[in-house]
């Protein structure tokens, strides 16, 4: 009987001693489970200076940005490559800078205008102009945007607009300083810039 009760009791004492040292190989996993969550949202977390003032920001999910980042790029290009003043530097800065984001096919556009005289027109006839961005649509699976924008073209006589369209694909890069956003714009070419209205300025 004795021999019986002390069996049972180390039976006992066994299974308690299991159920611990699982228990305390779950807690520990959980902690390193914990810590390492804690490491990985420390990491997400930013401070942006603004203006003197430290700002908490929180780093989001690239993949779930990429749109957002397409878009912006889409609409970047356009902005230098069709923002324009009499002077020839500018026009040249500008598109140089729009050609970083872009492939052969920007070039191709910007000799095309060059060579119809399109920027010595700018030039001679002391304009100004400048592009907005109505909307910008993706095709993500194919990799491919149409842009929907208004271009205003400022003379000292006339003010211009002219709608346009174009359209392009675009792929993923190595983010440099000249490319920040990472996306290089392909087989770019204009759809649609026609005149919409002519409108005299009244002196």
């Amino acid at each position: 009987m004795l021999v019986k009760n002390i069996e049972q009791k180390i039976k006992i004492n066994k299974a308690v001693s299991i159920v611990a040292i699982l228990f305390a190989v779950i807690i520990v996993i959980a902690g390193f489970v914990m810590a390492y969550k804690m490491v990985e949202d420390s990491r997400k977390s930013l401070y942006v200076i603004d203006n003197g003032v430290p700002v908490l920001v929180k780093q989001t999910d690239e993949l779930l940005n990429r749109p957002v980042e397409y878009k912006s790029q889409i609409e970047l290009f356009h902005r230098l490559f069709f923002t324009l003043a009499p002077d020839d530097q500018y026009i040249k800065e500008n598109v140089q800078k729009s050609l970083y984001l872009i492939d052969d096919s920007g070039k191709k556009e910007y000799t095309n205008l060059k060579e119809k005289g399109f920027y010595n027109q700018i030039i001679s006839g002391n304009s100004i102009v400048t592009v907005r961005a109505d909307s910008i649509k993706l095709d993500l699976p194919n990799k491919k945007f149409t842009y929907y924008g208004t271009q205003s073209i400022n003379r000292k006589t006339t003010l211009i607009i002219r709608k346009l369209i174009t359209e392009g694909n675009f792929e993923d890069m190595i983010r440099s300083p000249n490319n920040p956003h990472g996306v290089l714009l392909t087989n770019w070419r204009i759809l649609d810039n026609t005149e919409l209205f002519n409108k005299s300025k009244n002196y």
